[in-house]
């Protein structure tokens, strides 16, 4: 009957397997073949090169995957690191103008890449509250942060320096910060204003302010700094350049979304 039959096109396809089988079948004896004909030796000499290459291969690729893509956003409360969030995520501040209590924290593509072609990694961005009661909460980030960008209110500098300089001094004493060489960059925010000061200007005080505290601390029982690493080299007064990790200085404006610098530092630590 006709039901029988198998259509020519699955005969063919049936024909075309049988014969791959075949060949297959072909190629392994072959392989088999020439085991049998080599020394033990060079078959273990093979079988180690191969597990070597594939242990390699997988190293290779965990250490790829585990490269950190997270930058801190640190600073105190008002400096601008929630507009600043906003501008990199969305190109626009939302509600970044209003002081926030609560930690932002989100993986994007920057605004300003989303009209690149081709593939852009991704960023994680964490905006770290600025108030004093939720600043451990940055020791979380840090471990894993790829860098940090720290945050100063360039107009209302004077009044809040020794504040910013004492929050910069703890991130810069950070053993996970020290050893591992986070990059940090002060990003002098709201330079767009007037009464504004200079980014060198808030280099050089940073410095004064750092160099107090290196020195009022170094005083105290390294027992109660033990995750504290010291600043500076010894008998010298302090600047940026000699921390073990980079330290580099920016200045920008937020709200107005003149923030280039930010993102030339996250796609330098972060490689898109």
């Amino acid at each position: 009957m006709s039901g029988d039959r198998s259509p020519p096109g699955c005969t063919r396809v049936g024909a075309a397997m049988d014969e791959w089988i075949r060949q297959a079948e072909v190629w392994v004896a072959q392989a088999e073949s020439w085991i049998r004909q080599q020394p033990p030796e060079q078959i273990y000499v093979a079988a180690a090169v191969v597990a070597l290459t594939i242990l390699v291969l997988i190293a290779a690729s965990c250490l790829k995957s585990s490269k950190p893509n997270t930058i801190a956003l640190a600073g105190l409360s008002g400096s601008g690191k929630t507009t600043l969030f906003y501008q990199l995520r969305d190109g626009s501040t939302h509600q970044g103008t209003v002081t926030s209590m609560e930690e932002n924290n989100d993986t994007f593509v920057l605004h300003s890449e989303q009209e690149r072609k081709g593939k852009v990694k991704p960023v994680h961005i964490v905006d770290v509250p600025g108030h004093a009661r939720l600043k451990p909460k940055l020791d979380e980030v840090l471990p894993k942060a790829a860098g940090v960008v720290f945050v100063v209110d360039a107009q209302d500098f004077l009044s809040s320096m020794q504040a910013a300089a004492e929050y910069l001094y703890d991130i810069l004493t950070k053993a996970t910060v020290v050893k591992k060489k986070v990059p940090v960059l002060i990003f002098c925010n709201k330079t767009d204003k007037v009464t504004a000061h200079s980014k060198e200007f808030i280099k050089k005080q940073l410095e004064k302010e750092i160099n107090k505290l290196r020195e009022s601390r170094n005083t105290i029982s390294s027992a109660d700094i033990s995750d504290e690493v010291k600043l500076g080299v010894p008998g010298e007064t302090f600047n940026f350049s000699q921390c073990q990790n980079k330290v580099t200085v920016a200045e920008g404006a937020g709200l107005t979304g003149n923030i280039s610098p930010v993102e030339q530092f996250i796609r330098e630590y972060v490689k898109a």
